[in-house]
């Protein structure tokens, strides 16, 4: 398709005619029109359909662990080393704390000293069973003599026996000042200091299990439309990263203060602190509405729009945003569709 024609000198026909007069000539210039690309951002027409939809509720949750386990001391003593802090990540078995008492060490170099003695006795006596033996060979000493040694020999190996497992035990004790971590997880408190005395038994630190879950409170006129496997929805967060959703892996059965509680799996709740608020949407009940994707709404002057597949558009009435896995940005429409409206995006 050609564009105008122009005069190199002019303007307007007169222009143009006054050219041809003097023997010039018009240059005609085509110009190409610009073809019209469909737009990047046209999207597939979407039915509004009357489908189900869950008549949410909004409760509280708090992140929680579902074990929360105490490492606690099994020797008595005083704290001499402390190796974590509140909010530390720790694996099962890890040393955490070092429990010292010195009235072990004291023992342990009893123990020491009397091994010594009783290793010396028990040598001596080796030696005169020896003799006595040697002596007996050659008639030189009575039976009853060697019996004696014998016997001596006996008692002073069973004394040095015995020592060795009672120090053993000190030793088993000393070993026991380690408190050991008894699951992995994130440290939550560490209620001493090193240089505290504690007594066998008492927590040095409460550990976490990194498994953490939402705990919900929920009014005991709902607790008949919640279950296992429910579906649940948590709040932004943060704000524009989408909505998460989880599952009810647990209902407790008991109702306390007019509240049921519940546990709900959710991913990713690592990042949140034990004992954080969480606002979380349950299903109350069902019941029939429209809902539309939002990028179809378009909003002027305080008003809401949709644009049926035929370019006609008419104003709505928007409801509340019911995001779910098959539309993300769910939108509930309370009034103008009524279901059956072929929509196009604005």
């Amino acid at each position: 398709m050609l564009g105008v024609v122009t005069a190199p000198f002019g303007k307007g026909l007169a222009s143009a005619a006054a050219y041809r007069r003097r023997g010039g000539y018009l240059a005609v210039v085509a110009l190409p029109l610009l073809a019209v690309a469909p737009s990047a951002h046209a999207q597939t027409p979407f039915t509004a359909t009357l489908r189900p939809l869950a008549d949410e509720k909004a409760v509280f949750a708090t992140v929680e662990s579902q074990n929360v386990v105490p490492a606690r001391a099994r020797i008595g003593g005083t704290v001499v080393a402390l190796e974590v802090r509140d909010g530390d990540e720790v694996r099962q078995g890890q040393t955490i704390a070092l429990v010292g008492d010195g009235k072990l060490q004291l023992q342990m170099r009893a123990f020491d000293a009397q091994l010594a003695g009783l290793k010396s006795s028990l040598q001596q006596a080796q030696l005169e069973l020896a003799r006595q033996e040697t002596l007996g060979r050659t008639g030189a000493t009575s039976q009853q003599s060697i019996e004696r040694a014998r016997t001596e020999f006996s008692v002073a190996s069973n004394a040095l026996a015995a020592r060795t497992a009672e120090r053993a035990v000190i030793e088993q004790q000393l070993s026991e000042g380690a408190v050991l971590a008894p699951i992995s997880g994130r440290v939550l408190q560490v209620p001493v200091t090193r240089g505290s005395v504690i007594l066998p038994g008492e927590p040095v630190a409460r550990i976490a299990e990194g498994n953490y879950v939402l705990r919900l409170s929920v009014p005991e006129r709902h607790a008949q439309n919640l279950h296992v496997g429910d579906k649940v929805r948590l709040d932004q967060m943060p704000p524009g990263s989408g909505a998460v959703f989880g599952a009810v892996s647990l209902v407790y059965p008991q109702i306390a203060d007019g509240r049921v509680l519940a546990d709900a799996t959710v991913p990713g709740l690592g990042g949140y602190f034990v004992g954080q608020r969480v606002r979380v949407w349950i299903d109350a009940g069902q019941r029939p509405a429209v809902v539309i994707p939002g990028h179809l709404i378009v909003s002027r002057f305080g008003l809401d729009y949709v644009r049926r597949n035929d370019g006609i558009e008419f104003p709505v009435q928007r409801g509340r945003d019911t995001p779910s896995a098959e539309l993300p940005d769910g939108v509930e429409i309370l009034s103008g569709l009524q279901g059956g409206e072929t929509l196009a995006a604005p």
